[in-house]
Parts: C-alpha cells; sequence; structure tokens
C-alpha cells in the first residue's frame, strides 16, 4: 500500500470517527463542554453536536472517495485550522489535554499535504509514490 493511500485512509478515518463515536453513538463530556461553552441551552447543544457529527461523517466520505480533489484537501486543512482556533478560543486548557487537538489535527493536516503533494507531481507529470 502506498503512502497516499494510507494517508488517504487515516484522513478519512479520522473524520468517520470523530464524528461517529464522540458525537452520533455517544456525546461525549468534551463536545458537551465545547458547546455549552459558546451557551447553548443542553437541547440545541445535544442538536448541533448530532448535526456537527453527520457533517463530519459526509465529510469522510466525501474525503475519502474524492482524496484526489486539491479543493476539497484544502477545505479540509482550513477546517481542521478552524476547528483548532474553536478549541483555542472556547477551552484552551484543551490544548494542553493528552491526544490534544493540536496532536491531532496537525498530523491530519500533515496526511493531507501529502495527498496535495502527490497531486502536484501528478500534475507534473511526475509518477512518484510517496
Amino acid at each position: 500500500m502506498s503512502s497516499v493511500q494510507i494517508a488517504r485512509y487515516i484522513v478519512s478515518f479520522s473524520w468517520l470517527y470523530h464524528g461517529i463515536f464522540p458525537k452520533l453513538v455517544h456525546i461525549a463530556p468534551l463536545e458537551k463542554l465545547m458547546t455549552a461553552s459558546i451557551g447553548f441551552s443542553e437541547e440545541a447543544s445535544y442538536f448541533i453536536t448530532k448535526a456537527a457529527g453527520v457533517g463530519e461523517v459526509l465529510f469522510g466520505l466525501l474525503i475519502f472517495v474524492f482524496y484526489r480533489s486539491k479543493l476539497l484537501l484544502f477545505f479540509n486543512i482550513l477546517a481542521l485550522c478552524g476547528l483548532l482556533l474553536f478549541v483555542a478560543i472556547l477551552q484552551p486548557t484543551l490544548l494542553i489535554e493528552a491526544f490534544n487537538p493540536v496532536t491531532t489535527n496537525i498530523a491530519i493536516i500533515g496526511l493531507s499535504l501529502i495527498l496535495l503533494a502527490d497531486l502536484n507531481q501528478s500534475k507534473n507529470g511526475v509518477n512518484a509514490k510517496v
């Protein structure tokens, strides 16, 4: 399996996992904390979290299928930076916890850059496996 395929699987898996388990199957306490930080009621927070989970699952599927789309990969990187900024503003203490958004998001951004680099190499006629 090539590095590009590994990057594709991990990036899409990350979105799928973070959409399914801490948001759809069971709302994780940190997810409740994040929406409560904005000031939403418990009911609104529940629906926002579930909608975010559905969105993340759909985005994970899009990344899996259209991993060769530069626009989608750029949006992925932008979304990960935005989510990291969101945490930094609303719950900065989470940035120093174990397995925090800094380590997760930066790793997924790095894998997204590998996918972008492969697209650029393919576009320039270089058919090298990363």
